[in-house]
């Protein structure tokens, strides 16, 4: 059974960059719900199976009333909000588009793209503790950062920590060269890029001169306590039981951590047991201390990224439901 809405909009500018050049934000949408679709003026014709007729219909009404308030459309957004209507017809988009995080050197909004990310936004302003666990991709640091820099930027708190542990993976840091600060750099590098990217370069540098902004490896939270801050730790499934400890007694008055992580990923030798892991299962029923969770549909790189993800993921779980051989097969 076949169904066909007519949609007209009120605006031609604003339906022109709805539409995207030469209809591409259109040919998004209409492969991903694997309909048909014509333009005519400020008017679409959508054809097709009637849920897909509906998930067309919301998504393009919706993201013309974000145009409508403002918001720039991308054509990574039109994947997004396909992703998103899809998996909750009754979720509004402007809810989660227009919940501005941060707005970066670049004069971009930095907002959720997903339900998840939305969720943890929301846990990271209502408690004081919050692990983010998923995959790469899904913006579980850099929404963390966008939120310290929030908060730096308003007064909420004095400084900002960004730290992540120092796993050898492959390499010794006894062998690398220069002293300490330099063997540690290339640990800290995706720190200070995901930096750069939401303030100038001289800005930040300013503020981790005056130590409003320190970006340092785990070791060196040890001892202290940390009043009015903000901290994010990064990589925190390489973290082992002692130091997640460690780092979760820092916390001082006034002050919030985001903790992220990816226990598919863990480079700490066999048999040591994830910190992550670990506080993800004693810590879950402690009040003030929220779990968000994040998997490959949440990835906001590259579509390839989402795909990878997944097919890892799919073969994981073959393994896992594979018989394991014993010496009798042999």
């Amino acid at each position: 059974m076949s169904n066909t809405v007519k949609i007209e909009f009120d605006d031609n500018t604003l339906a022109s960059v709805l539409f995207g050049e030469h209809n591409s934000h259109l040919a998004i949408v209409e492969k991903d719900t694997h309909t048909s679709i014509t333009t005519r003026g400020n008017s679409v014709t959508i054809s097709g199976a009637p849920d897909d007729v509906q998930i067309a219909n919301d998504v393009l009404t919706q993201l013309f009333e974000l145009i409508k308030n403002g918001y720039p459309i991308y054509a990574q957004d039109i994947d997004f909000a396909l992703r998103i209507i899809k998996s909750n017809r009754k979720v509004k988009l402007h809810d989660i588009f227009l919940d501005t995080v941060y707005i970066s050197s670049k004069k971009r909004n930095i907002t959720p793209k997903s339900l998840a990310q939305k969720k943890y936004i929301e846990d990271i302003r209502n408690n004081d503790i919050v692990f983010g666990i998923g995959p790469a991709g899904t913006g579980k640091t850099y929404l963390a950062m966008a939120m310290a820099m929030d908060y730096i930027n308003k007064g909420k708190v004095d400084r900002v920590i960004l730290t992540r542990p120092a796993v050898e993976a492959g390499e010794k840091l006894g062998f690398l060269p220069g002293d300490i600060y330099e063997k540690i750099n290339p640990y800290l590098r995706p720190l200070y890029d995901a930096l750069h990217d939401m303030m100038d370069i001289e800005k930040a540098e300013r503020f981790v001169h005056k130590g409003i902004i320190e970006v340092a490896p785990l070791a060196f939270m040890r001892g202290r306590t940390l009043n009015d801050s903000f901290i994010v730790l990064d990589e925190a499934q390489n973290t082992t039981s002692e130091q997640m400890k460690m780092f979760l007694t820092r916390l001082g008055f006034n002050s919030k951590t985001v903790i992220t992580g990816d226990i598919t990923q863990i480079d700490l030798p066999h048999g040591k047991e994830s910190g992550l892991v670990e506080a993800k299962r004693i810590l879950s029923s402690i009040e003030g201390i929220r779990f968000s969770y994040f998997n490959e549909t949440d990835v906001v790189r590259h579509r390839l990224v989402r795909e990878i993800i997944k097919a890892y993921e799919q073969d994981d779980q073959k393994r896992q439901r594979r018989p394991e051989k014993t010496d009798e097969d042999l």
